[in-house]
Order: structure tokens, then C-alpha cells, then sequence
């Protein structure tokens, strides 16, 4: 649907629905453009609801009878439901539409991917496939009937029974709509079974096209691994017979939770030593294991309404981190969650798109599928369980799962439950969940007579619609060490809950070295004031990895920005105690390879603004760039031992030891490029077994232009692998040098491979032109016309991949007036194109705002 006005629904206005949905039926008679839909719907009163209008959702559909308790009527249809009048007391309601799923490039609702049949309806999608009381709080049991010459259909639940030509699924436990899910087509599977904690056998399936069989394998076991995993440490058994999973090509997302049927982007779930790197191998693990777990944390028990979407996949986020934690080792993992945190969450907090881990307001909900209702709703999850503790956390979740089993819960719901299990009042600390922004945290200190002295003040910046805020609980974990590096004092979490607050540490001989915000325990920003020297102290001796990760980075950082604005020469005493790091063969390899990484320079770029330095793309760029150079010659007698301790010799296995002597060998690489050209790239290129090889030492030798023979190489080889060329795409933009790379993504929409309509080559083209600081800004403005015209063209297909995509211009304020004035220019001329969809129309209007 079209709409250059969209409605705001607003969180304070919600209403139950009238009536409760007892059970449902569905008939699919499959047809590419006449798909014939017909519900069954047994409607109760709901004695907890005002009395109200009974309306259905519907759009796109194309109405053919409606029927209650078996007599035709005739509702009010328009383009976004229906109304009619009902009788009194319990009555069923019947209806049959006809759909086009073949003309669905929206990939909402029912469509097709490539021939084969496939839905996505969270959050708003079924009404795309039958009118229904589209909203998360209402629930029931359906039961589905599929016809059409598919070998394979598949639905939630159970199969019932099949035929020559049908399928039928029952699905036991109550659901809401946006978790239904239907998939047909001429499709293999991968078996597999696991036998729960009591006992029950669970058929297990990976359902792929033919030829992809290969590639299943590594998601089987994560999904087993899965499994145990949850009933291990959180008690949670499956509860159905069986459990499917389908890999699908055209996809918005990542994947999605149906209960019983969770459907896979494909670059989410298939994977082979020869076609998928480390970091896919990883990423697939965890994607696995946070859809699966979601049949608890957002299946069994669902979200009231959508503002309640943190309630979800917060939750269920931060269960899947830990499951990574517990797979491949808590330090890196950390690690990399603040690194990803820091560089689409913040800014998405400090720019006009920022919004509360819970919003109070909506006009299209697909646009809070955002880092701050994932990954910040993630972090109030872990903040919370460092408050109450390991055993006080436990016993909230099975207080947890006891009373809202079945359930369409609240925020309110879930912080109740840990108020009842701990005795905890967390009316404060709820406003994690209402207050938009960043925390800031500003330190000062002090030492006397062998009492040191912490003062903590806390200030978050004003947001959209909310300029002034209230102190929030912030855990703040804190350790001490002595001027010789011994720790004096272990980790001891401080509750700053005021604007300032006073903490002493007493009995100590010396004054000592604090290392603050431990394993980075709370989502802020901390403001101190701390020598050169003290960083290189704590990244020499710290204790807590995450913090010596983390003064290395202040202090590269600080020398990157040193170079920008006083065009200072790298700072050698830094890059001195950096060495002594990275030749520490006791470390892990992956822990050394993340020492080994700089900031971004998008991060850079927002250090600047906050220091109210107009950030100059290329500035930043060229500082990055000589200071990559410099470390690679300042180590070039290292480089060759490091790339010797990162050699593996046994056979390719996707862990987490062998994945950090890549991740460490990749690092080398890079530098080692930088001296020699690319000669040890394209030894590497000729010779690897495996892509995380290959594709290393490709981004090697474009970065080092040296790569065009390589790429023409690597494309005669993977052409006929979709999901390998999306690499090969979105490579050559992203290692692209900044005059090149609006020219690159051009030139490379024009190749015949480039399928825009498909979210996976499109975002490998315009995300990797997005995430290319000094390209995208190319002062000419070449990257945002780019953009901007394909997001106009994208928006009549697919509006929410558009949207999504509108992200990319949240920072045009922090630039210069000209690169300013151009990304202004370009979101009105987006904001004017008419009959913009209700998506982009949200988005870039907070955008300019």
C-alpha cells in the first residue's frame, strides 16, 4: 500500500481486540498469479476488550465470498481491512481471496523466490494472504490445508496427513499470526534428529534446492548444538515432533522464527568449507541459534503489541550471544558485540533516528527492526542479569517461562518477574527501555591516606522528542591495579543510579590505576581523562581482556585523530606497546587479530563531530591509510613470524581455534600487502582450499590494485554460486579506494548478474557503497546520487529493504556544508517522488527533521 501520509499509532493507545481467534483453518490452492486463500475463523468476545467495530486487515487481496455461520454477508472492504457486523456471542467466520504471489516483490506475505512458494509475515504480513486480526496479542491453534503439484509443502506444527497433490500441518500451540509460515516448491532435505531431555525424538530437516545439499551440514549441528544448549542452561525443551528449516534466495531479513518452520535467507544458513569464510560459519551458528530460541522467548511467549518488539528479540539476542560465548570464547565475542554496538547503534542513538528500546510511537513498525531494539535491548538484558546476579537471573526466567507461558507479554510483565524473584524495585532502571540515547559517564578521582575516591556523573544527551533525561541505573564494573600491575582491588560492580555519586576503595598502599567498565557492563559512553601512559599501563597489564582491547583503542584512536587535525606523525611509544601484544603467542590468535584492527573511520568521523571537528572523509582516510603503512613496515621483520604462528596445517574445520589463526593470518595479510605489493596475496589467491583464504587475499589485492586479474579468476570460478558472487560484488566496492567507489558500484549495477531486486545483491552493492566511509562521501557527491536514485527505484518493489537502507544518510549532518547540502538534497528529492510507500515516507521525514 501506497501512502504519503502514514498514521501514527501511538504505544499509550493501545486496545485489546474485541474478540479472541479459537481456532483457525486455512486452505492454500497454490497458483503463481491466483493464489485461492480460504480462512476459517472461530470468533469468541473478549470480556478483557471494549466494545468496538469488528475489523479484520487485509491488503492486496482480492476479495471473492464472505460467509459467518454458513449465510453469505457482504463487509466493507477497503485497502486496509474490512468491517462488518457480527452477532453477539461466539461465531464463525469464513472468507476467500485470491492473491498474486508471483507479482509479490515486496517479500511480505505469500510470494515466490525462484519458483518456489514461500511467506514472511512479521510484523505485518499476513494480512497480505487473508484478512485477519493481524496483531501479535491475538492467538490460536491453525490448522492448514496446502493443494498445488509442489513435491514438498510444508506449514507450522505437525503434519497431519498428505496426499497426490495436498498437505495438511496442525499446529497445537496458539500463535499469532506473524509467526505463520508456508513453503512449497521442488525442494531436498537434510535429516537429522535429537532426542530431548525427557526422551522425545525430534525429526529435523534442512530444506534447500537441488544441489545445495552440500552445504547443509554445519546448520544441522548448529541446530542441534542449539538445542542442548537451551535445555542445558535455560531448561527449555522443544515441543514439537519435528522441526524444519528452509533456505530461501529472495529474503529481507536474515531469518525468521516460525514456530516449527523457520525460514532462512539462504547466506544465513547454507555454508561449505569452499564457499563460506569464518566469519559466514559464525554468523550462521548464531542466526541458528537465535531463531531457535526464540520458540520460547518469542514463540511460547510473544510480545502484546509491536512497541513490546524488544521484549523478543532483546531476550533472545542476548541468549544467542551467550550461546557464541560458550561456543567460541567470551573474550572475542564481547569484543565484537561492542565493536558492532558502537558503530550502528550509537550513532542510530546520537542522530535523528534515535528512538527508546521500547518506541512510544509508530507509523510503519518495519522500521524499529533496528540495532537499538536488537543490540541495546541485548545489553539492558545483560546489565539486568550483572544487577541481580547469575542464580537471581536464572530464577527470573523460570518465573518467567511458569507464568507468561502462552502469553502475549509486556516490558512491564518481564520486569515484574524479576521484582517478585529478587525483591527488587526496578522502577528506575525501566528506563532503559523509555529513555532514548547514550549515557554519558565522566570520571574523576582521588586519593588520600590510602583511600581512593571514584565520582561518577552521569548525562545523557537530549533526543528527538525527548530533551531532558532522567539519571538511569548504570552498572559500572571497576577493578584497581597497582602502580606495578598486580591487581589491588577485583572486579566490583558500582550502581551509579544518581546524576553524581562518590565510590571509595580503602586500605590501598598506593594510589592506584583504575580499569573501568569492565567487559564494557553497561551501553555508554565514558568520559575520562587519562594519560598516554596510563593507556599504554593498562594495555600492557590490565587483567579484564576487554578493557586492554579497549585502551588499545583509545590510544589508536587518539593517534588517528592526532593525524587528522595536527597532522602529527603515528605515535611510535603506542605502536612500541602494541608489538609486545601481538607477539604474545599465549594470546589467542583472535584476540591479537581484533589488537590488530583500527577504528572505523565512520567512528573516527563521529569522534570528531562530538569534538566539534567537522569531519573531513578524506582526512580521514589518507590518516588511516599511512598509519596502515607505517605499522606494516615498522613490523615487516614480525609479519613473516606472525603469519608463520597463523598457518593451519590440519584439515579446514570452521572452530573457533583454527577461525582465529585465520582471523590472525588475515590481519598479516593485510599489512603484508602493504609492502610487497600483493605478492603474498596472490600466492595465497592461487593456492587456498577454503574462501575464508581466498577471499582474504582477493580484498588484499584490490585494496592493493592489484586485483583485477583475481576478481575475473574468482568470478569464472563461483558464477554459477549465487551467495559466492554476492561476496565477489559487494568485495569490490567495499576495498574500493574512495575516488573509485561510487564508479565501481555504478559500473557493477550494470553488470547482467546485478538481480536489484533481490535484497541480498542489492544490499552487497549499496551496502557495500554505504559502508565505504570516503567513497559514499566522495565530495562530489557521486555515492548519494547513487543511492538515492536506486532507493527510488528500489522503494516501487521493495520498501522494506528501502528503508533500511534510508540508514545510510543519518550522519549527512555532521559533514561539511557542502557533503551536507548534497545528502539534504538527495533525501527531498527521495521525499518528493510520488507515491512513495509508507516505509521510506517515515524514514525520511526523521531523517530531515
Amino acid at each position: 500500500m501506497k501512502d504519503a501520509s502514514p498514521q501514527t499509532i501511538y504505544l499509550k493507545d493501545y486496545t485489546p481486540f474485541g474478540w479472541t481467534a479459537e481456532e483457525v483453518h486455512l486452505t492454500f490452492v497454490l497458483a503463481p498469479t491466483a493464489t485461492r486463500v480460504r480462512s476459517r475463523i472461530r470468533f469468541a468476545p473478549n470480556s478483557d476488550a471494549p466494545k468496538q467495530d469488528f475489523f479484520l486487515h487485509g491488503e492486496q487481496l482480492t476479495p471473492i465470498s464472505f460467509a459467518i455461520d454458513g449465510a453469505p454477508v457482504t463487509p466493507e472492504v477497503t485497502d486496509t481491512g474490512l468491517t462488518c457486523a457480527v452477532p453477539e456471542g461466539v461465531f464463525t467466520w469464513e472468507a476467500e481471496v485470491e492473491i498474486a504471489p508471483v507479482e509479490n516483490f515486496a517479500l511480505e506475505g505469500l510470494y515466490m523466490s525462484n519458483g518456489m512458494y514461500c511467506t514472511q509475515c512479521e510484523a505485518e504480513g499476513f494480512r497480505k494472504i487473508t484478512f485477519y486480526p493481524d496483531r501479535p496479542d491475538v492467538m490460536s491453534v491453525f490448522t492448514v490445508r496446502i493443494e498445488g503439484d509442489e513435491r514438498v509443502k510444508l506449514s507450522n506444527g505437525n503434519p497431519q496427513g498428505s496426499g497426490e497433490g495436498w498437505a495438511e500441518w496442525h499446529d497445537p500451540w496458539p500463535k499469532p499470526a506473524y509467526l505463520f509460515a508456508l513453503v512449497a516448491g521442488d525442494l531436498v532435505n537434510h535429516p537429522g534428529s535429537f532426542t530431548t531431555l525427557s526422551g522425545r525424538e525430534v525429526e529435523l530437516n534442512l530444506w534447500v534446492r537441488p544441489g545445495d545439499e552440500c552445504k547443509c551440514a554445519f546448520g544441522m549441528e548448529a541446530l542441534k548444538k542449539s538445542m542442548k544448549w537451551d535445555e542445558e542452561v535455560y531448561g527449555r525443551e522443544y515441543d514439537l515432533d519435528i522441526f524444519n528449516i528452509v533456505a530461501v534466495d529472495d529474503f529481507n531479513m536474515g531469518a525468521m522464527e516460525n514456530k516449527g518452520l523457520n525460514i532462512f535467507n539462504s547466506s544465513a544458513v547454507l555454508a561449505s568449507p569452499e564457499t563460506a569464510t569464518d566469519a559466514n560459519f559464525e554468523r550462521i551458528e548464531a542466526i541458528i541459534a537465535h531463531e531457535y530460541f526464540h520458540n520460547w522467548t518469542g514463540n511460547r511467549i510473544t510480545c502484546r503489541d509491536w512497541f513490546q518488539l524488544c521484549l523478543k528479540e532483546g531476550l533472545t539476542v542476548f541468549r544467542d550471544a551467550q550461546f557464541t560465548s560458550d561456543m567460541r570464547g567470551e573474550e572475542v565475542k564481547r569484543i565484537s558485540d561492542v565493536i558492532d554496538l558502537r558503530g550502528r547503534q550509537f550513532p542510530e542513538d546520537q542522530g535523528p533516528l534515535s528512538h527508546p528500546v521500547r518506541p512510544e510511537s509508530f507509523q510503519e513498525i518495519n522500521n524499529f527492526y533496528t540495532a537499538t531494539v536488537y543490540e541495546k535491548g541485548a545489553e539492558v538484558i545483560g546489565m539486568l542479569k550483572t544487577l541481580v546476579g547469575d542464580e537471581a537471573y536464572a530464577k527470573a526466567l523460570d518465573l518467567y517461562f511458569e507464568r507468561h507461558d502462552g502469553d502475549a507479554a509486556t516490558i512491564e510483565d518481564w520486569l515484574k518477574v524479576f521484582e517478585d524473584a529478587t525483591g527488587r524495585d526496578l522502577t528506575q532502571f525501566k528506563r532503559w527501555y523509555s529513555q532514548a540515547g547514550t549515557p554519558h559517564v565522566a570520571v574523576s578521582e582521588a586519593f588520600s591516606d590510602g583511600t581512593y575516591t571514584l565520582t561518577l556523573r552521569q548525562h545523557t544527551p537530549p533526543t528527538p522528542g525527548q530533551p531532558e533525561k532522567a539519571p538511569q541505573v548504570i552498572p559500572v564494573a571497576v577493578g584497581l591495579l597497582s602502580p606495578n600491575g598486580d591487581e589491588v582491588a577485583p572486579t566490583t560492580v558500582l550502581e551509579l543510579t544518581e546524576a553524581e555519586q562518590s565510590f571509595t576503595f580503602d586500605g590501598l598502599s598506593a594510589k592506584p590505576v583504575p580499569s573501568i567498565l569492565r567487559g564494557f557492563s553497561a551501553p555508554v559512553v565514558l568520559e575520562r581523562e587519562s594519560s598516554k601512559e596510563e593507556r599504554a599501563f593498562l594495555l600492557a597489564h590490565d587483567t579484564d581482556s576487554f578493557n586492554r582491547w579497549e585502551a588499545n583503542r583509545d590510544l589508536a584512536r587518539e593517534c588517528l585523530v592526532a593525524m587528522i587535525t595536527e597532522g602529527a606523525a603515528p605515535d611510535t611509544a603506542w605502536l612500541d606497546g602494541l608489538e609486545a601484544v601481538i607477539r604474545d603467542s599465549a594470546l589467542d590468535p583472535a584476540y591479537r587479530a581484533l589488537m590488530l584492527g583500527t577504528p572505523t573511520q565512520s567512528e573516527l568521523a563521529q569522534v570528531l563531530h562530538q569534538r566539534g571537528v567537522t569531519p573531513d572523509p578524506d582526512a580521514i582516510w589518507t590518516a588511516t591509510e599511512v598509519l596502515k603503512k607505517t605499522r606494516a613496515e615498522r613490523w615487516s621483520k614480525l609479519l613473516p613470524q606472525l603469519a608463520e604462528e597463523a598457518k593451519v596445517t590440519e584439515p579446514y574445520q570452521p572452530d573457533a581455534e583454527q577461525s582465529g589463526k585465520r582471523a590472525l593470518g588475515g590481519a598479516v595479510l593485510a599489512l603484508t600487502s602493504r609492502l610487497d605489493g600483493g605478492d603474498a596475496a596472490r600466492t595465497q589467491f592461487e593456492s587456498a582450499d577454503n574462501m575464508t583464504l581466498q577471499l582474504s587475499a582477493l580484498a588484499c589485492l584490490v585494496q592493493a590494485g592489484a586485483g583485477e586479474d583475481a576478481l575475473a579468476k574468482f568470478r569464472a570460478q563461483w558464477n554459477g554460486d549465487r551467495l559466492v558472487m554476492d561476496k565477489w560484488f559487494a568485495l569490490q566496492v567495499a576495498a574500493s579506494g574512495p575516488s573509485e567507489t561510487a564508479d565501481r558500484a555504478k559500473a557493477l549495477t550494470e553488470d547482467p548478474d546485478f538481480d536489484w531486486k533481490n535484497p541480498n545483491r542489492f544490499r552487497a552493492v549499496m551496502g557495500g557503497l554505504a559502508m565505504n566511509h570516503a567513497g559514499f562521501h566522495r565530495i562530489d557527491g557521486a555515492g548519494y546520487r547513487l543511492l538515492a536514485d536506486w532507493l527510488i527505484r528500489l522503494d516501487e518493489k521493495n520498501p522494506q529493504t528501502t528503508a533500511r537502507m534510508c540508514s545510510a544518510f543519518q550522519t549527512w549532518k555532521r559533514y561539511d556544508e557542502t557533503r551536507r547540502g548534497m545528502m539534504q538534497a538527495e533525501l527531498e528529492k527521495i521525499a518528493a517522488k510520488p507515491g512513495l510507500s509508507r516505509d521510506v515516507t517515515e524514514m525520511v521525514t526523521r531523517l530531515l527533521s
